[in-house]
């Protein structure tokens, strides 16, 4: 025998659970990114609406860069 049997019975489960979770971990964290609206989006769509003027538009565009 190999101690604990990673030699014939589960020595395979380590390296497929380890691959499952990190297939979760990033598929997970992809779909939170395409759910959400960025701050560029957010003011576009607002400024579309007419909830800001253009001035206001520009000043928060040009924070957004930094």
């Amino acid at each position: 025998m190999h101690g604990w049997g990673f030699g014939m019975g589960f020595g395979w489960l380590i390296p497929l659970l380890s691959i499952l979770a990190l297939f979760y971990f990033f598929n997970d964290s992809r779909r939170n990114y395409d759910n959400e609206e960025s701050a560029r989006d957010i003011l576009d769509r607002r400024f579309a609406n007419g909830e800001i003027d253009e001035e206001e538009y520009k000043r928060k565009k040009e924070q957004l860069k930094h």
